[in-house]
């Protein structure tokens, strides 16, 4: 498959959105963080500008003309061509199809854990379980409140997915405390003699 003109995951948001009407970028912004589209894709004023410019330049928007509202500056506003109807379909598509190389930083952490010693590491995953299970709790209430507000729960999958990744994390990290700990096979006396030896 051919790269993508425009990569940005914001990219995507915006061929989103505008799919349903035309905005101007102020627009835009508006209603991405009404949506909270924040928790799911980074952005601010100067890269959505920057985004719709790329969009622009790809041929998947148009400036259809601009707006101005009281005493304001004039707004342009873009509208989706045919070309950013198929991108918008075709990235979605890929997307969902596709599992993703991704590069998360507790993975990387994971890989040099062993600098630590085994005790702290032990120490560190347990807080690790506390946050999760935080940060579970905060979805949980964002959800119910949400779905009882009146939003179908579709419009909430991606923190339905959150959750089960924060269960996953959480599920591994107990085992990896339990294989560290375990009084028998535990690695923790090998990984601390490790680190005895290792010492000036």
């Amino acid at each position: 498959m051919p790269p993508r003109r425009v990569r940005n995951l914001l990219a995507l948001a915006v061929l989103s959105y505008l799919s349903r009407a035309p905005m101007h970028p102020y627009e835009l912004g508006r209603t991405l963080r009404e949506n909270d589209d924040g928790r799911s894709i980074k952005f601010n004023h100067g890269s959505l500008y920057m985004v719709v410019g790329q969009l622009e330049k790809a041929g998947f928007v148009a400036a259809q003309g601009t707006s101005r509202a009281g005493q304001r500056p004039e707004r342009t506003v873009y509208a989706i061509s045919a070309a950013g109807r198929q991108e918008l379909h075709d990235w979605l598509r890929e997307l969902v199809e596709e599992p993703q190389h991704e590069y998360p930083s507790f993975v990387a952490a994971l890989s040099l854990i062993g600098a630590l010693p085994p005790d702290e590491a032990v120490e560190l995953l347990r807080r690790r379980l506390e946050r999760l299970a935080q940060q579970r709790a905060e979805i949980r209430v964002l959800i119910d409140r949400t779905v009882a507000g009146g939003v179908h729960p579709l419009f909430l999958v991606e923190e339905e997915y959150r959750i089960a990744l924060l269960d996953a994390d959480a599920a591994f990290v107990e085992g990896l405390v339990e294989r560290i700990t375990d009084p028998q096979d535990g690695w923790g006396p090998l990984w601390a003699q490790f680190h005895s030896e290792e010492s000036p």
